[in-house]
């Protein structure tokens, strides 16, 4: 889904991140990005911006919380069978 907030909207920086962060966040809400619900918390939504994930909660009053934000992780490679093979044998 894409996560749009129209009008100014307040931000919350609850863990005190670079305020370079939070302005991204706040473009991010303008243009509209990529999030994605938390199945398990109303309200709550990860949001997607390149190699770095958003954890915001848009609480009714229409103020946004942000809890957290991490780079995403890249897969490690994996070893040739070869090399495995050697390792068992």
């Amino acid at each position: 889904m894409i996560l749009k907030l129209n009008g100014p909207h307040r931000i919350d920086n609850l863990r005190h991140y670079a305020a370079e962060l939070v302005e991204r966040l706040c473009s991010l809400l303008s243009a509209g990005a990529p999030a994605q619900p938390d199945v398990h918390r109303k309200g709550f939504y990860d949001l997607e911006d390149g190699d770095r994930t958003y954890y915001i909660h848009l609480t009714p009053s229409g103020r946004v919380l942000l809890l957290a934000i991490w780079q995403k992780q890249t897969a490690p490679q994996a070893k040739p069978l070869a090399n495995v093979a050697a390792c068992c044998g």
